[in-house]
Protein backbone atom coordinates (compact mmCIF):
# COMPACT_ATOMS: atom_id res chain seq x y z
CA UNK A 1 0.00 0.00 0.00
CA UNK A 2 1.31 3.22 -1.03
CA UNK A 3 2.64 6.07 1.83
CA UNK A 4 -0.32 8.01 0.48
CA UNK A 5 -3.16 6.05 0.95
CA UNK A 6 -2.45 5.48 4.45
CA UNK A 7 -2.81 8.98 5.23
CA UNK A 8 0.69 8.92 6.70
CA UNK A 9 3.01 12.16 7.68
CA UNK A 10 6.44 11.93 6.48
CA UNK A 11 8.50 13.88 8.64
CA UNK A 12 12.38 14.53 7.12
CA UNK A 13 14.75 15.80 9.93
CA UNK A 14 17.61 17.99 8.12
CA UNK A 15 20.12 18.32 10.97
CA UNK A 16 19.75 15.98 13.55
CA UNK A 17 23.83 16.10 14.28
CA UNK A 18 22.65 19.82 15.67
CA UNK A 19 21.04 18.18 18.53
CA UNK A 20 22.54 16.30 21.93
CA UNK A 21 19.22 15.22 23.15
CA UNK A 22 16.42 12.71 22.90
CA UNK A 23 13.69 13.50 20.21
CA UNK A 24 10.48 11.27 20.82
CA UNK A 25 8.29 10.02 17.93
CA UNK A 26 5.08 12.12 17.62
CA UNK A 27 1.81 10.15 18.67
CA UNK A 28 0.66 10.02 14.92
CA UNK A 29 0.73 7.80 12.13
CA UNK A 30 3.63 8.74 10.73
CA UNK A 31 7.14 7.99 8.87
CA UNK A 32 10.40 9.58 10.56
CA UNK A 33 13.42 9.90 8.48
CA UNK A 34 16.46 11.65 9.78
CA UNK A 35 19.84 13.29 8.10
CA UNK A 36 22.62 13.81 10.57
CA UNK A 37 23.36 16.73 8.33
CA UNK A 38 22.45 18.34 4.77
CA UNK A 39 23.83 20.36 2.36
CA UNK A 40 21.53 22.94 0.46
CA UNK A 41 22.08 20.81 -2.71
CA UNK A 42 20.51 17.72 -0.90
CA UNK A 43 17.33 20.24 0.06
CA UNK A 44 14.51 19.41 -2.50
CA UNK A 45 16.03 15.63 -2.86
CA UNK A 46 15.52 15.00 0.68
CA UNK A 47 12.08 16.72 1.35
CA UNK A 48 10.53 15.15 -1.67
CA UNK A 49 7.30 13.78 -0.72
CA UNK A 50 7.93 14.74 2.36
CA UNK A 51 4.96 16.74 4.63
CA UNK A 52 6.39 17.51 7.27
CA UNK A 53 10.17 19.38 7.66
CA UNK A 54 12.14 19.79 10.84
CA UNK A 55 15.22 22.07 10.24
CA UNK A 56 17.28 24.36 12.03
CA UNK A 57 19.87 26.75 10.48
CA UNK A 58 19.31 25.28 6.84
CA UNK A 59 17.83 27.74 4.43
CA UNK A 60 14.64 26.86 3.22
CA UNK A 61 14.30 29.71 0.22
CA UNK A 62 11.42 29.54 -2.40
CA UNK A 63 14.04 27.99 -4.48
CA UNK A 64 13.51 24.94 -2.98
CA UNK A 65 10.10 25.45 -1.31
CA UNK A 66 8.62 25.84 -4.75
CA UNK A 67 9.33 22.23 -5.86
CA UNK A 68 7.76 20.77 -2.70
CA UNK A 69 4.02 20.65 -3.40
CA UNK A 70 3.71 17.99 -0.86
CA UNK A 71 4.78 20.11 2.32
CA UNK A 72 2.78 21.49 4.94
CA UNK A 73 4.85 22.23 7.87
CA UNK A 74 8.30 23.52 8.68
CA UNK A 75 9.17 23.08 12.32
CA UNK A 76 12.04 24.75 13.00
CA UNK A 77 14.27 23.98 15.85
CA UNK A 78 15.22 27.14 16.81
CA UNK A 79 13.72 30.25 17.15
CA UNK A 80 15.03 32.49 14.78
CA UNK A 81 13.49 31.99 11.35
CA UNK A 82 15.75 33.98 9.36
CA UNK A 83 16.27 31.18 7.58
CA UNK A 84 13.43 30.72 6.22
CA UNK A 85 11.10 32.70 3.14
CA UNK A 86 8.59 33.54 5.67
CA UNK A 87 6.73 35.21 2.79
CA UNK A 88 6.58 32.47 0.53
CA UNK A 89 5.12 30.05 3.33
CA UNK A 90 2.54 31.94 3.67
CA UNK A 91 1.11 32.80 0.24
CA UNK A 92 1.75 28.73 -0.45
CA UNK A 93 0.05 28.10 2.66
CA UNK A 94 3.31 26.22 4.33
CA UNK A 95 3.10 26.59 8.23
CA UNK A 96 6.27 27.43 10.16
CA UNK A 97 6.55 26.51 13.82
CA UNK A 98 9.54 27.82 16.38
CA UNK A 99 10.36 26.82 19.80
CA UNK A 100 10.78 29.16 22.22
CA UNK A 101 11.92 29.92 25.73
CA UNK A 102 14.25 26.68 25.86
CA UNK A 103 17.36 28.49 26.79
CA UNK A 104 16.06 30.94 29.14
CA UNK A 105 19.01 29.52 31.68
CA UNK A 106 21.19 28.15 29.10
CA UNK A 107 21.81 31.45 27.40
CA UNK A 108 21.53 34.41 30.27
CA UNK A 109 24.74 32.15 32.14
CA UNK A 110 26.26 32.42 28.59
CA UNK A 111 26.04 36.17 28.80
CA UNK A 112 27.39 36.11 32.29
CA UNK A 113 30.37 34.01 31.92
CA UNK A 114 31.45 36.35 28.86
CA UNK A 115 30.48 39.41 30.88
CA UNK A 116 32.86 38.35 33.94
CA UNK A 117 35.85 37.08 31.94
CA UNK A 118 36.09 40.47 29.94
CA UNK A 119 35.33 42.56 33.15
CA UNK A 120 37.65 41.15 34.95
CA UNK A 121 40.63 40.40 32.33
CA UNK A 122 40.56 37.00 32.74
CA UNK A 123 42.42 36.34 29.15
CA UNK A 124 45.11 39.08 29.94
CA UNK A 125 45.70 37.80 33.46
CA UNK A 126 46.07 33.81 31.79
CA UNK A 127 48.39 34.94 29.15
CA UNK A 128 50.82 36.61 32.00
CA UNK A 129 50.86 33.53 34.28
CA UNK A 130 51.92 31.79 30.87
CA UNK A 131 54.33 34.44 30.63
CA UNK A 132 55.70 34.28 33.48
CA UNK A 133 54.93 37.68 35.49
CA UNK A 134 53.25 36.75 38.42
CA UNK A 135 56.63 34.69 38.76
CA UNK A 136 58.35 38.00 38.63
CA UNK A 137 56.14 40.32 40.39
CA UNK A 138 57.73 42.14 43.49
CA UNK A 139 54.76 41.40 45.48
CA UNK A 140 51.88 39.01 45.91
CA UNK A 141 49.51 39.50 43.72
CA UNK A 142 49.64 40.52 39.82
CA UNK A 143 48.01 43.97 38.75
CA UNK A 144 48.80 44.84 35.22
CA UNK A 145 45.22 45.23 34.17
CA UNK A 146 42.01 46.54 35.33
CA UNK A 147 39.42 44.34 37.11
CA UNK A 148 35.69 45.69 37.36
CA UNK A 149 32.85 44.62 39.39
CA UNK A 150 29.68 43.67 37.85
CA UNK A 151 27.86 44.41 40.90
CA UNK A 152 27.09 48.08 40.73
CA UNK A 153 27.29 48.54 37.24
CA UNK A 154 24.63 49.77 34.48
CA UNK A 155 23.67 46.71 31.32
CA UNK A 156 21.87 47.92 28.79
CA UNK A 157 19.58 45.37 27.05
CA UNK A 158 18.57 45.68 23.34
CA UNK A 159 15.84 42.84 22.79
CA UNK A 160 13.51 42.60 25.65
CA UNK A 161 11.56 39.33 24.81
CA UNK A 162 12.16 36.14 27.02
CA UNK A 163 15.60 35.93 26.51
CA UNK A 164 16.10 39.71 27.78
CA UNK A 165 13.87 39.43 30.18
CA UNK A 166 15.61 35.97 31.38
CA UNK A 167 19.46 37.88 30.86
CA UNK A 168 17.72 41.07 32.93
CA UNK A 169 16.73 38.57 36.07
CA UNK A 170 20.38 37.49 36.17
CA UNK A 171 22.07 41.10 36.15
CA UNK A 172 19.60 41.96 38.94
CA UNK A 173 20.59 39.15 40.90
CA UNK A 174 24.20 39.85 41.10
CA UNK A 175 23.54 43.38 41.47
CA UNK A 176 23.69 45.03 38.33
CA UNK A 177 21.55 47.92 36.80
CA UNK A 178 19.52 46.60 33.98
CA UNK A 179 18.72 49.76 31.39
CA UNK A 180 16.21 48.76 29.06
CA UNK A 181 16.61 49.94 25.48
CA UNK A 182 13.94 51.45 23.22
CA UNK A 183 14.13 50.47 19.63
CA UNK A 184 16.37 52.35 17.43
CA UNK A 185 15.19 55.33 15.48
CA UNK A 186 11.95 54.46 17.80
CA UNK A 187 9.69 58.00 17.20
CA UNK A 188 8.63 57.84 21.63
CA UNK A 189 10.15 55.92 24.06
CA UNK A 190 7.73 54.03 26.20
CA UNK A 191 7.47 53.46 29.63
CA UNK A 192 10.16 51.99 31.75
CA UNK A 193 12.68 52.33 28.16
CA UNK A 194 15.63 54.08 27.52
CA UNK A 195 16.44 55.76 24.19
CA UNK A 196 18.41 54.07 22.44
CA UNK A 197 21.78 55.99 21.99
CA UNK A 198 21.00 57.27 25.92
CA UNK A 199 21.36 53.38 26.66
CA UNK A 200 24.36 53.34 25.20
CA UNK A 201 26.10 55.92 26.16
CA UNK A 202 25.13 54.87 30.25
CA UNK A 203 26.16 51.26 30.07
CA UNK A 204 29.00 49.34 31.37
CA UNK A 205 27.51 45.86 29.62
CA UNK A 206 25.77 46.30 26.52
CA UNK A 207 23.99 42.59 24.99
CA UNK A 208 21.63 41.90 22.46
CA UNK A 209 18.64 39.99 22.22
CA UNK A 210 16.54 40.39 19.19
CA UNK A 211 16.28 39.34 15.73
CA UNK A 212 17.67 39.45 12.76
CA UNK A 213 15.81 41.39 10.58
CA UNK A 214 15.73 44.23 8.07
CA UNK A 215 15.33 46.87 10.53
CA UNK A 216 17.66 45.33 12.58
CA UNK A 217 20.72 44.15 10.30
CA UNK A 218 23.70 46.20 11.52
CA UNK A 219 22.13 47.48 14.56
CA UNK A 220 25.51 48.77 16.04
CA UNK A 221 28.08 50.13 13.67
CA UNK A 222 31.05 52.94 13.46
CA UNK A 223 28.44 55.32 15.30
CA UNK A 224 26.69 53.16 17.93
CA UNK A 225 30.64 52.10 19.18
CA UNK A 226 31.68 56.18 18.68
CA UNK A 227 28.31 56.51 22.01
CA UNK A 228 29.71 53.87 23.97
CA UNK A 229 32.36 54.12 27.17
CA UNK A 230 35.75 53.49 26.44
CA UNK A 231 35.90 50.97 28.69
CA UNK A 232 32.33 48.98 27.80
CA UNK A 233 31.76 45.61 26.60
CA UNK A 234 29.36 44.44 23.89
CA UNK A 235 28.11 40.72 24.13
CA UNK A 236 26.39 39.62 20.94
CA UNK A 237 24.36 35.86 21.87
CA UNK A 238 21.59 36.58 19.01
CA UNK A 239 22.47 36.96 15.56
CA UNK A 240 25.64 37.92 13.86
CA UNK A 241 24.23 39.96 11.36
CA UNK A 242 22.99 42.38 14.42
CA UNK A 243 26.76 44.05 14.39
CA UNK A 244 29.17 45.24 11.74
CA UNK A 245 32.09 43.10 12.08
CA UNK A 246 34.41 45.31 10.26
CA UNK A 247 32.86 48.69 12.83
CA UNK A 248 33.74 46.06 15.88
CA UNK A 249 37.18 45.13 14.87
CA UNK A 250 38.00 48.99 14.38
CA UNK A 251 36.40 49.74 17.47
CA UNK A 252 38.51 47.33 19.20
CA UNK A 253 41.70 48.27 17.70
CA UNK A 254 41.63 51.85 18.14
CA UNK A 255 40.02 51.12 21.93
CA UNK A 256 37.00 52.43 21.28
CA UNK A 257 35.23 50.35 23.41
CA UNK A 258 36.84 47.69 26.14
CA UNK A 259 35.87 44.57 24.83
CA UNK A 260 33.15 42.18 22.99
CA UNK A 261 31.85 38.90 23.77
CA UNK A 262 30.27 37.20 20.59
CA UNK A 263 28.74 34.04 20.08
CA UNK A 264 27.61 34.37 16.80
CA UNK A 265 28.74 35.50 12.90
CA UNK A 266 27.28 36.90 10.03
CA UNK A 267 28.04 33.27 8.38
CA UNK A 268 27.82 29.82 10.23
CA UNK A 269 30.31 28.01 9.93
CA UNK A 270 32.78 30.35 9.15
CA UNK A 271 34.32 27.77 6.26
CA UNK A 272 35.69 30.84 4.44
CA UNK A 273 37.39 32.72 7.60
CA UNK A 274 35.86 35.82 9.41
CA UNK A 275 36.98 38.92 10.08
CA UNK A 276 36.67 38.51 14.35
CA UNK A 277 38.57 34.98 13.86
CA UNK A 278 41.38 36.79 12.47
CA UNK A 279 42.32 38.71 15.79
CA UNK A 280 44.65 37.82 18.72
CA UNK A 281 42.92 40.34 21.10
CA UNK A 282 42.51 39.51 24.95
CA UNK A 283 39.50 41.60 25.11
CA UNK A 284 37.27 39.81 22.00
CA UNK A 285 35.80 36.18 22.70
CA UNK A 286 34.81 34.38 19.74
CA UNK A 287 32.44 31.23 21.01
CA UNK A 288 31.01 28.66 17.83
CA UNK A 289 26.89 29.71 18.43
CA UNK A 290 27.04 27.75 21.74
CA UNK A 291 25.08 29.85 24.32
CA UNK A 292 21.89 28.07 23.54
CA UNK A 293 23.38 24.70 23.78
CA UNK A 294 23.16 23.40 27.44
CA UNK A 295 22.25 19.35 27.28
CA UNK A 296 18.80 20.78 29.54
CA UNK A 297 18.03 23.55 26.94
CA UNK A 298 18.86 20.94 24.25
CA UNK A 299 16.21 18.27 26.25
CA UNK A 300 13.38 21.17 26.31
CA UNK A 301 13.99 22.38 23.04
CA UNK A 302 13.79 18.52 21.30
CA UNK A 303 10.42 17.75 23.78
CA UNK A 304 8.32 21.41 22.58
CA UNK A 305 9.53 20.46 18.60
CA UNK A 306 7.44 17.05 18.98
CA UNK A 307 4.68 18.98 20.94
CA UNK A 308 4.16 21.66 18.69
CA UNK A 309 4.39 18.97 15.54
CA UNK A 310 1.40 17.11 17.41
CA UNK A 311 -0.50 19.97 18.04
CA UNK A 312 -0.53 21.07 14.33
CA UNK A 313 -1.61 17.62 12.90
CA UNK A 314 -4.24 18.10 16.43
CA UNK A 315 -5.76 21.01 14.79
CA UNK A 316 -3.75 23.31 16.57
CA UNK A 317 -0.93 25.82 15.95
CA UNK A 318 1.27 26.19 18.92
CA UNK A 319 3.84 28.81 18.47
CA UNK A 320 2.60 29.84 14.65
CA UNK A 321 5.27 31.64 12.90
CA UNK A 322 3.50 31.80 9.34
Amino acid sequence: MLLEDLNMERIVFLERNTFHATFRRPQFEHEWIEHGETTREQIVERLRKATIAICNKLPLRESELSELPDLKLIAVAATGTDNIDLSYCKNRGIAVLNVRNYAVSSLPEHVLMLMLVLRRNLFSYTQDLRNGEWQKAKQFCLLNHPIHDLYGSKIAIIGYGSLGKAVAALAKAIGMQVIIAERKNARSTRAGRTDFAKALRLSDVVTLHCPLTEETKDLIGAAEFQLMKKDAILINTARGGLVNELALVEALNTNLIGGAGVDVLTEEPPRVGNVLLEQDLPNLIVTPHIAWASREAMQVLADQLIDNIEAFIGGTSENLVA
